[in-house]
């Protein structure tokens, strides 16, 4: 018995969803999404809700899944997701150019960094990032990946971190303290 599989999906207004056997195609006020639905689930819209449904037990895991996917689109293409990113270091910082985020991160250069389709990307005060879009999977990886141009150093704790994110610091050299005293 999976307990997220049987709740409804409420629809909100605005939001106009197609389904087929194979996918269901969710348009709404920011974007369209198209999300696969795996076989032997099923779903169908009854007076302002979807419902997910399995054929047998067997499928107990995948139906959870599916209807937690289509959730995320339902919620994506009227709220959308976001994460924010801080950058922390002395001369770290970002802006945005045309279809690219330029990084200077301590490197010997600076880091280009394409923004992709569906995705937006918002620069405030050099070392402040919001990355946003409808799709859960695509902000969440998009921020990853910009997270592992400069992860968080655990000794100094410099790096590109998200906000609230939180470091194990390390202490340094001990044996550096004791033969100055």
């Amino acid at each position: 018995m999976s307990r997220i599989g049987n709740k409804p999906i409420a629809l909100p207004s605005g939001v106009k969803v197609q389904v087929s056997e194979a996918a269901i195609d969710v348009q709404g006020p920011k974007g369209k999404m198209h999300v696969p639905v795996p076989g032997r689930i099923k779903f169908e819209q009854k007076d302002g809700h979807l419902i997910a449904s399995r054929q047998n037990e067997s499928q107990r895991a995948i139906h959870g899944l599916a209807r937690a996917l289509v959730a995320n689109a339902v919620k994506g293409v009227t709220e959308g997701f976001k994460k924010d990113l801080e950058i922390v270091g002395v001369g770290y910082r970002a802006e945005v150019k045309g279809k690219n985020v330029v990084f200077t991160l301590g490197y010997s250069h600076p880091i280009e960094f394409p923004i992709p389709e569906g995705i937006q990307i918002a620069v405030e005060k050099q070392t402040r990032l919001t990355v946003s879009g409808a799709d859960k999977g695509l902000v969440g990886q998009v921020t990853a990946n910009i997270r592992s141009l400069r992860p968080p150093d655990p000794y100094k704790q410099k790096g590109v971190r998200i906000v609230g994110e939180r470091l194990k610091k390390k202490a340094g050299k001990a044996g550096a303290a004791k033969t100055a005293a």
